[in-house]
This record gives structure tokens, sequence and C-alpha cells, in this order.
């Protein structure tokens, strides 16, 4: 079964740079975005033979996840049942009778560290989230994560210390969901590979020069670890500043 996973950074603006090719191209049984920028009706985005399942933020223009699935679920829930988190479209949950699928848009951090404390506490509920899905059946969790874990994640990690997606809180908060029970797919196959990132800024040609992070991922339960058949990063692939990142698993 192949996932696919893509911060689009504005779904409507994508579409106008490939992205269907892409999609038509990738064979996904499930292609989840984060970063949509849209309401529902804003575009024509079915595609024919999949679902569709959105969750846009309330303020339009920003954030918003969305999922095409092949196969209909038995159940859809969007955010994570907490009020003060679920007005921005972050989170969309499809349960399934072996798993449940989230894809998620993390809360960036901002410049000046000025959404951290509340990044901080949106880390602790949706971990929780995660951990009482798990205690009724495996999870495949995917997305833009806002964070590079570990210094091997980022071209430049020094001087980027105490940045958004590189401060320690960030970095810890990761490292307690994967103790929580969850393994970092593209790092259990590949836990020495460098040079390989998911998002580049716009400024300073830093794509052109692979001055990247790898911040989207696929995490799954530990259980699911011998089920896992790849996890790539789909460098080439452009219409955003970020790329996608895929996962094959026998679920």
């Amino acid at each position: 079964m192949k996932f696919v996973s893509w911060n689009v950074n504005g779904l409507r603006a994508c579409i106008g740079k490939g992205f269907w090719d892409y999609f038509r191209s990738s064979g996904a049984d499930f292609f989840c975005l984060q970063e949509t920028k849209m309401q529902p009706g804003q575009a024509e985005i079915a595609a024919e033979g999949y679902h569709l399942f959105m969750n846009p933020a309330e303020k339009k223009g920003y954030s918003g996840t969305a999922v095409f699935a092949r196969r209909e679920p038995l159940s859809v829930l969007t955010g994570i049942g907490a009020e003060e988190h679920d007005h921005e479209g972050r989170v969309i949950t499809l349960e399934y009778p072996s798993f449940f699928l989230v894809t998620v848009y993390t809360p960036n951090s901002q410049r000046g560290l000025t959404r951290l404390d509340y990044r901080m506490a949106w880390e602790d509920a949706f971990r929780d989230y995660l951990r009482r899905l798990d205690g009724e059946k495996p999870v495949v969790i995917c997305g833009d994560l806002n964070v590079a874990h570990r210094e091997i994640d980022l071209k430049n990690p020094r001087s980027n210390v105490g940045n958004a997606g590189f401060t320690p809180e960030e970095r810890e908060k990761m490292t307690r969901l994967l103790d929580s029970g969850f393994t970092d797919t593209f790092r259990f196959l590949y836990p020495d590979r460098r040079d390989i990132y998911s998002w580049w800024s716009y400024m300073f040609h830093a794509r052109e020069n692979n001055a990247g992070w790898r911040i989207d991922y696929f995490l799954v339960s530990d259980r699911l670890c011998p089920a896992i058949r790849e996890a790539g990063i789909e460098t080439q692939i452009l219409g955003s500043d970020h790329c996608p990142v895929t996962l094959d698993l026998d679920v």
C-alpha cells in the first residue's frame, strides 16, 4: 500500500505547477496534503477513483489539510478533539479496519519563537491523541511536523540552533513522541543518510544549493515496523517549497 504526503503550500498554486501530473504518476492509495490554504469549492480538486476529505482552517487562505483515499474509511475525524487546537484545520484521521491514518500540519513556532509556547501545548495534546489511537489499533502518521529532529536532518545545524523548527524544545518533543511508541520510517531504513531534505527556503537559492531541512515525515506505530517496505523523499518534484514524502507499507 502506497502513501504520499506533501505540504503543497497552497493547493491552488500547486495545481498550476504540476500537482496533478505528480498525483497521477504517484500510484498512491492515500495522498495526504498539508497547508492547502483553501476552503471547499474554491477549486475543482476531485480525483476519479478517490474519496476526498478536507479540514480547512476557519481563517481563509491559511493552513488546512486534505486526504485523497482510494478506500472508503470506517470513520473520519477532523481535529484532535481539543477546542483550543481545532480551529486551524491541522489534522485529519481516517479509520480503517487494521489501522488509523493521521495527516498533520504541525504549528510553526514562528520567527522570534512567538508561538513556541502554543506549539509546546499542541505537541503534548497531539501526542496524547496519537497514544489514544495507538491503544486501539496501529497508526500511520504523516505530514509537516515542522521540526528537524537531529543535526543530520538539516544542512546547517550549528547556525540554526534556537531557530523555529530546530529549538531544543521542539526536538525534545519529537523525541518524546517517538519514545511514546512511534518510529520515523525514513530513519528506520536509512539511519545515516545525509543531504536528503524535504523543505528549502525560497531565499538564497536554498533548493539549488540543497540547503534544506527534513521536516516532513511518515511515522508508524512501532509494531508496524516489520511492514515497512520503503520510505522515500521525492526531492525532484517541484511545485512547492516542500517535496513529497512517501511510504510503502504492507497493511
